[in-house]
């Protein structure tokens, strides 16, 4: 850890003048991960971002997809760096964040000076911070930590929160390239604190989900039309993101996974795996999280059931109403 610390503190010692000699010198984008989220924010920097988008995914069908759109398909991700010097990265997890970034093929591997890497993963604040340092010993690259909220509604739309953290003289030229794809962009603080943003604020979202659910199920066997209770709740002192917005019965909202089998959104695992880092977080820094601890298990349990392993993280309403999935 102190090794880690003397490397940022000379990082940020670095000169003005010396930080002026990375100069970026490509009007090219490259974005890296075009699963349900990544996909359609790839889409949005294709249309509202000036200059050329490589993109590249393990998913020929996905680097397809943006290709007709008009993007440029990189073999892996050192081609990425090779012709671009602002690069998005949106994965699944800390491993595959790990694995882009290093490597022979990685995106480390071909970059040039003046960089920017902005990840918009959500993995351990940990494994961002290791991967900074990998950067930083560069001495001309750059990364920032930029996870999202919002769903694939908000990634279509163009209307993400994105939570950063880097070095604050990166801040303005990260937020050039997110303007693109959200709304609001939050500097958090350095390397590692967008991630510590994002999952408190997903446990948040997967207690809260769970609550929503027990909630609409009871009162769906007191003989309440979950509609109705709908229209009370969100009117009331219980209204929330996952009542008013994104209500786990189906039925209740059109265009949400729940009136939709549960197919897409956010899915069951994801959730899991999000619960699973703010349990790892609470673990290191001795937080009590009982409630987030039991959403953990519960969403762990769904992971493991083959009904509710691909479906959207709502699903626990089905899960514990005990009715059929679609």
């Amino acid at each position: 850890m102190s090794d880690k610390k003397e490397l940022i503190d000379k990082y940020r010692m670095l000169s003005q003048s010396a930080r002026l000699l990375c100069v970026r010198n490509t009007s090219s984008l490259g974005f890296i991960g075009l699963g349900n989220m990544g996909g359609p924010m790839a889409m949005n920097l294709l249309s509202k971002a000036k200059g050329d988008l490589w993109v590249y995914d393990v998913n020929a069908e996905s680097v397809d997809k943006a290709v007709k759109a008009g993007a440029k398909a990189a073999s892996a991700p050192a081609e990425i760096a090779e012709n671009c010097d602002r690069i998005v990265t949106m994965l699944p997890n800390s491993p595959h964040v790990m694995s882009t970034f290093g490597g022979d093929q990685g995106l480390l591997a071909a970059a040039k000076a003046g960089t920017l890497f902005l990840d918009c993963s959500t993995i351990d604040p940990a494994a961002a911070q290791t991967v900074s340092i990998s950067s930083y010993e560069n001495w001309v690259v750059f990364f920032m930590d930029a996870p999202v909220s919002g769903g694939v509604g908000a990634a279509a739309a163009g209307t993400l929160t994105f939570m950063v953290g880097g070095p604050a003289a990166e801040f303005e030229a990260g937020q050039s390239i997110l303007q693109h794809m959200g709304a609001k962009i939050v500097a958090c603080g350095e390397v590692g604190t967008g991630q510590a943003a994002k999952i408190c604020n997903n446990m948040m979202l997967g207690i809260s989900m769970v609550g929503v659910s027990e909630t609409y199920n009871l009162g769906k066997r007191l003989g309440l039309d979950p509609k109705i209770l709908a229209s009370i709740v969100n009117a009331a002192s219980g209204r929330c993101w996952a009542s008013d917005t994104y209500n786990p019965v189906p039925g209740v909202i059109e265009g949400v996974p729940s009136s939709n089998g549960y197919a897409g959104g956010f899915g069951t695992t994801l959730m899991a795996k999000d619960l699973g880092l703010a349990q790892d977080a609470a673990t290191n820094t001795q937080s009590p999280i009982p409630l987030g601890s039991l959403a953990h298990q519960i969403y762990r349990v769904m992971s493991s059931d083959p009904r509710f392993a691909d479906k959207d993280f709502s699903s626990v309403y089905a899960l514990l109403s005990e009715e059929k999935l679609i």
